[in-house]
């Protein structure tokens, strides 16, 4: 049997899946939409790539050294998940809606193939995430490279975290005024963030009050 994780996985899948099926039009204005973030996570994985594959590669994927892709240990946002099947072919999320059908018998990621992560656009805590040996290891020498990074964290919170108007809070937003409900729903659902928005006195936003920076 498979357990909530799964659950609630593929639960938040099928709910996005069957949206833009039903509702094709918004597949269009939600890729408009979430172009400003889109960008950010391409230049985010072409820096990774240049600075990180070969350490990561060898040293948590290849030889099991590390805690990260731990089984039932990612984080997955609402708008992850959105933002991965707006741009992904129906093989692609069928492969995903398959490895969440059973049980999860490793001791990784149910995401994590042969080949690295099953999602074109992966979760935004995974992308971000770099153990202490694997900056160590490439920002050795290298102060323009670990000023860039400090950057790209810093980009990360203006399209993430909710104490200003985010594309995140704005997802979740325009699914529920659709009556749609997800547990990976955190930015209406986490008390943190809840207190978050409070302390900064944000409201979500419907859809056509976006604004085209977050």
């Amino acid at each position: 049997m498979v357990n909530p994780y799964h659950l609630e996985q593929r639960q938040t899948l099928d709910l996005i899946r069957d949206r833009l099926e039903t509702v094709p039009e918004d597949r269009d204005r939600l890729l408009e939409w979430t172009a400003p973030y889109r960008a950010f996570r391409a230049g985010a994985s072409d820096f990774l790539d240049r600075h990180f594959h070969a350490v990561c590669t060898e040293k948590c994927f290849r030889d099991r050294l590390s805690a990260c892709c731990s089984r039932e240990g990612i984080i997955t946002f609402f708008a992850d998940m959105a933002v991965n099947v707006l741009i992904s072919d129906a093989p692609e999320l069928d492969a995903l809606g398959a490895v969440l059908d059973v049980p999860n018998e490793g001791f990784k990621c149910v995401y994590l193939g042969d080949r690295g992560c099953l999602w074109r656009i992966k979760p935004i805590v995974c992308e971000m995430f770099l153990c202490d040996a694997a900056l160590s290891a490439a920002f050795d020498g290298d102060p323009g490279a670990a000023a860039r990074w400090e950057a790209l964290k810093e980009e990360r919170k203006r399209f993430t975290w909710p104490d200003r108007p985010v594309v995140f809070d704005d997802l979740e937003t325009h699914f529920m005024a659709a009556g749609l409900t997800s547990p990976l729903m955190y930015l209406h659902n986490s008390p943190g963030l809840l207190r978050v928005k409070q302390r900064a006195g944000v409201a979500s936003r419907p859809f056509e009050h976006r604004r085209s920076d977050s």
